[in-house]
């Protein structure tokens, strides 16, 4: 249902203000404290979480190469430290295999083989013979007899070697025991390569790593000490680990530990479940693996970001009690004008709002009073301006007249409310039976001032012509007495006023500063104007007007009288309308009737103007000559 209009629209079209929401928004914020938190609230809740995303990501990278840092470091200190038990029997093995080459060495080795076995961690030392000859073929699951005078310990004593004929092999590794001994063996090659004996030193797996299992850092993360296949040497995994290729962050170690000798890999996630580091031994085929969780890693920045997102949240909810302590006022003042003007749009007028605030909304209401204030005197104005409209259009005599053989019709059209132009069709007793007077004039200016002097000057020709004189002595009485209220104001009006004698079959005009009056002649297709000297009303009250005759009065004859806002009229593109088009009009239909040929020339105004505005008053008389025979 349409809201009914304010007290003086009726007239208007009016229609009350509605918003549209889009009917693809899945939330439609009505209120300005929505809007308020959605459009204050998002930014500052994106800023701060691409801040602490940026944040998050640059501290956490921070920790992880710290920890890969301090991982390649300690795993570095702890391999030097296995190295560094292990060379010490690696270096008496060699020794021993430079007494080989040289004369009378069987003391020389003998001692070296004491001085292994007083080495710390050396568990046993195992130097045996084959049982074949030299020069035989090597039995190679065949160890030679015990010694016949055995030391006391685990050593047994090697027999006699012959010299300058033998080498030894660099030790290797055998496989451990239960987790607990590592050997290093070497064997004894023939001149052809064949093994004849074999050097073995047994060594505690416990003293190699002694410290590492004592260390901190490997009792508080998953370590490991594998192989190059893979094979667990010792671990701190409860229950013990086999093999190292369980998970796949353990195959991704395996993998890099094939190609560099240390280096950290990161498991999967982000931040990443867990991370590892790996350090190659120098002196062993070995590589110490460190595994930690990344939680525990990340811990602090884990933390950070708790305490970052308690933060986080709390700030957006003191925005929210604040946008709310601070906005509930404004929003109040706001819904005070949204209410007075909802009341204004159904007509009623209240009491000014109160200004309680020196801000913006403050400003706002005061502007909102002030308008109200202008709407009213406005809404009376428009209420005068509709009756004095009313009164104005009920001046204007009847649209068509039919006198005797002449059809004259008559219209106009106001650019606003009221105008300045006039036309007027007279028929009085006093003028005679056989004449009709025919007035059109165009005051100068728009609105109330023309429209009063228009009516005034209506009323002076109406009251004038009733009384005896010429036409001439008619327009200078009313011209004089129009200068006395016209002079001190600068308002005039043009004014063309004929009358046409039937008995005699003449046109009579005086023309008072108005456009010649066009004249088509039917019988010759040609067109005439009805010209004379004369100024406009109210200007000079000693101007004497003059007179002029025509005899025009054929049949078929047209004539068109009318106001500049005819062929003054512009089109968007500012061309004129002109007078050429009116008078193709009137020659296309000078058949018809007066009433086609004056709608004809009002459509034609009108689309040519297209959608420019019409800037002045619009008035037309036409009259055509019929014939004696012809009907209207």
């Amino acid at each position: 249902m349409q809201a009914p209009a304010p007290p003086g629209l009726e007239g208007g079209t009016y229609k009350p203000t509605k918003y549209i929401h889009s009917k693809t928004l899945m939330i439609q914020l009505k209120s300005l404290q929505q809007r308020l938190a959605v459009f204050l609230l998002f930014p500052v809740a994106v800023l701060m979480f691409a801040m602490g995303s940026i944040g998050f990501i640059y501290a956490r990278n921070i920790l992880l190469d710290q920890w890969k840092e301090a991982a390649i470091l300690k795993l570095g200190r702890a391999a030097h430290q296995v190295d560094m038990r292990l060379g010490k029997p690696r270096e008496w093995m060699e020794m021993l295999n430079h007494t080989l080459a040289g004369p009378d060495t069987g003391v020389l080795q003998q001692a070296i083989i004491q001085r292994l076995e007083q080495t710390p961690g050396v568990e046993q030392v195992r130097f045996r013979m084959f049982k074949n000859r030299i020069n035989d073929p090597v039995d190679r699951d065949s160890p030679s007899p015990a010694p016949a005078a055995p030391r006391p310990g685990n050593t047994v004593r090697p027999p006699t070697v012959p010299t300058g004929r033998l080498n030894i092999t660099p030790p290797r590794y055998d496989a451990l025991l239960d987790h607990e001994t590592v050997s290093l063996i070497s064997d004894l090659i023939d001149k052809t390569g064949r093994p004849v004996g074999r050097l073995e030193v047994v060594l505690s797996f416990g003293y190699l790593i002694k410290n590492i299992l004592t260390s901190s850092w490997w009792q508080g993360d998953k370590a490991f000490l594998v192989d190059d296949a893979g094979t667990v040497l010792t671990c701190t995994v409860p229950g013990g680990q086999m093999r190292f290729c369980e998970t796949p962050l353990e195959r991704k170690i395996l993998a890099a530990m094939e190609t560099i000798p240390y280096g950290t890999v990161l498991g999967t996630g982000i931040p990443p479940r867990e991370v590892s580091g790996f350090y190659r031994l120098e002196a062993a085929p070995w590589s110490l693996v460190v595994v930690a969780p990344g939680k525990k890693i990340l811990a602090p920045i884990v933390r950070f970001r708790t305490l970052y997102m308690i933060t986080g949240i709390g700030f957006i909810l003191f925005i929210l009690i604040l946008i709310r302590i601070v906005t509930h006022r404004t929003v109040s003042s706001i819904k005070k004008v949204s209410h007075a003007a909802e009341n204004i749009a159904r007509g009623r007028f209240g009491t000014p709002i109160e200004v309680d605030t020196r801000d913006e909304v403050g400003e706002l209401t005061q502007s909102f009073n002030t308008m109200v204030q202008q709407l009213e005197e406005r809404i009376r104005l428009k209420e005068a301006m509709n009756l004095a409209m009313e009164v104005q259009q009920n001046l204007l005599p009847p649209r068509s007249i039919e006198f005797g053989r002449l059809d004259i019709v008559g219209k106009t059209l106001y650019c606003d409310e009221t105008g300045g132009d006039y036309f007027d069709l007279l028929q009085f007793p006093e003028m005679g039976r056989d004449r009709i007077g025919i007035a059109v004039g165009d005051v100068v200016g728009h609105g109330i001032a023309a429209a009063l002097l228009m009516t005034t000057i209506r009323a002076l020709l109406r009251s004038r012509i009733t009384q005896s004189g010429s036409l001439s002595d008619i327009m200078s009485d009313v011209n004089r007495t129009l200068c006395r209220d016209t002079v001190p104001t600068d308002s005039f009006m043009t004014l063309f006023f004929m009358w046409i004698d039937a008995s005699t079959k003449r046109m009579h005009w005086i023309r008072a500063g108005h456009e010649p009056a066009v004249l088509y002649h039917a019988a010759s297709d040609s067109f005439d104007e009805l010209k004379g000297d004369g100024i406009a009303l109210g200007i000079d009250s000693t101007w004497r007007y003059q007179e002029y005759v025509h005899d025009a009065c054929q049949s078929g004859n047209i004539l068109l009288i009318g106001t500049d806002g005819i062929w003054e009229t512009r089109n968007p593109a500012g061309d004129i309308f002109g007078k050429a088009r009116l008078k193709d009009i009137i020659r296309r239909l000078h058949l018809h009737s007066a009433k086609d040929i004056l709608d004809a020339v009002i459509q034609a105004i009108e689309t040519f103007r297209e959608t420019a505005r019409q800037e002045d008053d619009v008035t037309l008389v036409i009259l055509k000559i019929r014939d004696a025979d012809q009907r209207g």
